[in-house]
């Protein structure tokens, strides 16, 4: 098992960083550059910058801003939002971003993870999955959640790997922003099923959950937000107690 990782995420809407709870009640948290900064400075591992709103209204990329977040980094950044071709790969990674995650332009033309992966190595190629805990189980969603599939959370991850996805982005919608802890049923579940690193996303609310995270489970990484966003924890100090409890993490 390679050494977890510790991922802030900048949720865009507008060109600000915004922040809710199951992906809705967006609240405004602040400046991408100004906070992107501040955690590659807290010493986290990489950084994710996921334009919530692009799909949905059918717009461009917001390249100028990747631009001028990239350039405070010095840690890999991943870049997922209104991805829907090549071009558009393409053109973030000039801008600096070091992975591109796609959800719903995968879903609907599942062979682009192909043409990412044969022409930008499949390191660079995240599949970005928006899964919804339903009665019948767990459904991919598009459109920013607000379209549910009947397609099924653990086939399509499997299939997505089998494409060219690189990694996984696995973010639980119903604990999205609940700070209960993150849904470690699906999590393992994912993880136990492809031979890519998982990173777990939605309900980081205290060092405990990160530990439990990468204890239950064999995801690579840990993506949160809204932890770092209130001040409620920094990258290092959750390393420093995810070290202290035995979890491998990067120094």
């Amino acid at each position: 098992m390679l050494t977890r990782r510790i991922i802030p995420c900048l949720d865009i809407r507008d060109g600000r960083v915004v922040k809710g709870v199951g992906f809705a009640n967006l609240r405004d948290i602040g400046d991408p550059v100004d906070l992107a900064r501040r955690y590659a400075g807290d010493g986290a591992d990489e950084l994710c910058f996921l334009d919530v709103t692009a799909s949905v209204q059918a717009r461009p990329l917001l390249y100028d801003l990747i631009r001028r977040v990239s350039k405070v980094l010095f840690i890999p950044l991943t870049v997922g939002g209104g991805v829907r071709s090549a071009e558009d790969a393409r053109q973030l990674l000039r801008c600096g971003a070091d992975k591109i995650a796609l959800n719903t332009a995968a879903v609907k033309e599942p062979a682009l993870l192909t043409t990412l992966a044969d022409e930008f190595g499949r390191q660079c190629v995240v599949l970005s999955i928006d899964t919804l805990r339903t009665n019948d189980g767990y459904r991919v969603t598009t459109h920013g959640g607000r379209t549910v599939l009947e397609r099924e959370c653990v086939a399509w991850a499997v299939e997505g790997v089998e494409r060219g996805a690189g990694e996984i982005l696995l973010n639980v919608i119903n604990s999205d922003g609940a700070r209960s802890g993150y849904d470690l049923d699906i999590t393992g579940r994912v993880a136990a099923r492809v031979d890519v690193p998982v990173i777990a996303s939605g309900g980081a609310g205290s060092p405990e959950h990160f530990v439990r995270l990468f204890r239950e489970t064999s995801a690579s990484a840990a993506l949160a937000a809204s932890i770092f966003h209130d001040g409620a924890a920094e990258a290092r100090s959750l390393k420093a107690v995810l070290a202290a409890q035995g979890v491998e993490v990067r120094s």
